[in-house]
């Protein structure tokens, strides 16, 4: 992953709710993963400012609110794009060429896998196996999957989405 962080975007609004959110909770033991899901759902992701907003609103450090957020996979660090690509690199497909289509897809969208293109267009992740080995190299882009990928397949794709 590269150093890339986007600005944060927050707004007044948003804020206001996670002090809500944050007041409803602070007295209940072990709210911490609760107050993190519904930041999350504010936000989209859970950047370092809003992170701070949780540690100094419950009282808690930085370190617990980053290592929770680090540890579990349903917390996102960076924004996600409208149009999620995830690229299945389980066996069937990393051996059918999946490492080729990541690469590719990194280049064409000008970001590293767990990134998000600067027009919040999409985000690019991996994954272990999506279930549709029989059509490897996969990569579902929201809900849609496309298999037996080639790179050659890859800008029909993107501009689908692009278009759509």
């Amino acid at each position: 992953m590269s150093d890339f962080v986007p600005e944060f975007k927050g707004t007044a609004e948003q804020e206001t709710e996670l002090k809500k959110v944050i007041d409803a909770h602070k007295s209940t033991p072990g709210c911490l993963m609760r107050v993190m899901q519904e930041a999350q759902g504010i936000y989209g992701y859970l950047p370092k400012e809003v992170q701070i907003m949780i540690a100094d609103g419950l009282g808690v450090s930085l370190s617990e609110v980053y290592g929770v957020a680090t540890f579990y996979t349903q917390f996102a660090l960076m924004p996600k794009g409208k149009h999620r690509i995830s690229l299945c690199l389980g066996t069937a497909c990393y051996v059918k060429g999946a490492d080729k289509i990541l690469e590719a897809l990194e280049q064409k969208l000008g970001i590293k896998c767990g990134e998000c293109t600067a027009d919040g267009l999409f985000s690019l992740d991996s994954c272990r196996c999506v279930g549709a080995c029989g059509l490897a190299p996969v990569m579902m882009v929201d809900d849609d999957v496309h298999g037996k990928l080639t790179v050659d397949m890859l800008d029909g794709i993107l501009d689908s989405y692009r278009e759509g």
